[in-house]
């Protein structure tokens, strides 16, 4: 596939940083088809009406964002409604300042559909809406009160969920505000939505709505916008969470044990079947899941939840099981992905490439031979070094592959390797 300059630009540009690119991730996907697969079916059942709750577990560098990515552009694709956040010290699922609603504000502000991909939807949602049901009903010969009927009906159906009255309230009075192209309404609704009234005080003297997003309430707001989602035309809302080792960080223990304890309440309610039409993903470093200590393994009710049986192996997954556990790409598989982007970055700066088979072997025999690259080495820290090489090569044509990388620290693991040396070493990169 021909990879437009802009998405190559941004991908190559993401990769030498370190950090996963938001767009184009079709274009260098390899691997982990048992990981997608498992997780395209939890997608499905989601779209079925039921919830899912999965966390993706591996070291710095190996690939869990890119995975989480994946998914969500995936999502987006097929229907769904994402919101996605990093946590940080600012951002977890419970605090006493506040870090709970600061984590449902960057999920909301990151709210992103297929037409809407990079975050801040929802106004787009509600007025695709509201006037997707104003032209179905004038087409069908319909008054405004036959509009109204309808908005009312979907807001009638939050009702009955905890806190739904006063969300069904702030749909209806957006509607209004439509209606009468009252900017400032709207734009208070939005702020509503969005968890950023300070006090119900506030809420109630612009909206007459005596009620407003909090720490203790932010997740059943989720469970509410999954319903009115699926009102509004869209399959369910997918959450997706990383840097779950931010909360494996927190010093005091019993603000551990209190975000450990939102983890539960939702992981019960996905597999009791009190939630609906909604999916979370969560990422995170083996350590902060399986500390028992520190992490999510911490908390008893957790631990006995999340634990493996006797039979998995690191060889046998049951990829049905709550945590997925990413291993390391194969050398085969990072082949063909510095080969994908070998070709990416010939495109960006209209060059036909200069790396041939050989150069690509011997590039991976010299990332691989490096001192404690069996256990420590990344796929982050072998595209960063590709990545490098090509523009390197690219900027310096009188050098070769051989020249570079014997001119800095891979002089040791380069050895004097023969080209018999190279093609013995990755004999199953022949084709």
């Amino acid at each position: 596939m021909k990879v437009p300059s802009r998405i190559a630009n941004i991908l190559l540009n993401a990769l030498k940083g370190g950090v996963v690119p938001r767009v184009g991730l079709e274009y260098i996907t390899v691997g982990r088809a048992q990981e997608i697969s498992a997780i395209l079916h939890d997608i499905d059942m989601i779209a079925d009406g039921g919830a899912s709750f999965r966390f993706i577990v591996g070291k710095y560098g190996s690939g869990k964002s890119f995975l989480l990515q994946t998914i969500r552009n995936y999502a987006t694709a097929k229907g769904f409604a994402v919101v996605d956040a990093d946590l940080s010290p600012e951002r977890r699922f419970a605090g006493t300042k506040g870090q709970g609603l600061a984590t449902y504000k960057e999920l909301m502000q990151n709210l992103s559909t297929k037409s809407k991909p990079d975050g801040g939807a929802l106004p787009l949602i509600l007025e695709r809406w509201i006037s997707g049901i104003m032209a179905e009903v004038t087409a069908n010969g319909g008054t405004a009160q036959d509009v109204e009927a309808r908005i009312f009906a979907v807001s009638s159906q939050l009702e009955g969920m905890v806190n739904g009255f006063e969300f069904a309230k702030a749909v209806a009075t957006y509607y209004r505000a439509y209606r009468e192209d009252d900017t400032a309404l709207k734009s208070n609704v939005l702020k509503w939505f969005r968890g950023e009234y300070p006090t119900r005080r506030d809420a109630k003297a612009d909206l007459d709505i005596n009620f407003t997003v909090t720490d203790e309430n932010w997740y059943d707001f989720l469970k509410i916008f999954a319903a009115f989602l699926v009102g509004a035309g869209y399959k369910g809302l997918l959450v997706v969470v990383d840097e779950l080792v931010n909360i494996f960080k927190i010093p005091n223990s019993i603000t551990r044990a209190n975000n450990y304890e939102k983890i539960l309440t939702i992981y019960n309610d996905v597999l009791q079947g009190k939630a609906h039409h909604i999916g979370f993903l969560m990422g995170g470093t083996p350590q902060c899941i399986e500390d028992k200590y520190r992490g999510v393994f911490s908390y008893e009710a957790l631990r006995s939840r999340l634990s493996e049986g006797h039979f998995a192996t690191a060889d046998l997954k049951d990829l049905t099981a709550p945590i997925i556990r990413l291993t390391m790409l194969t050398q085969e598989e990072m082949y063909v992905l510095i080969e994908k982007l070998r070709d990416i970055h010939s495109t960006l700066f209209n060059y036909a490439p200069a790396l041939t088979h050989e150069d690509l072997l011997y590039f991976l025999t010299v990332e691989y031979n490096r001192v404690g690259a069996a256990t420590h080495i990344t796929p982050r820290e072998i595209i960063r070094d590709f990545i490098e090489l090509t523009n390197i090569l690219h900027q310096n044509p009188s050098q070769t592959t051989a020249q570079v990388l014997g001119s800095n620290s891979f002089q040791m693991a380069k050895g004097g390797l023969s080209d018999e040396d190279i093609h013995s070493e990755f004999e199953e990169f022949e084709v």
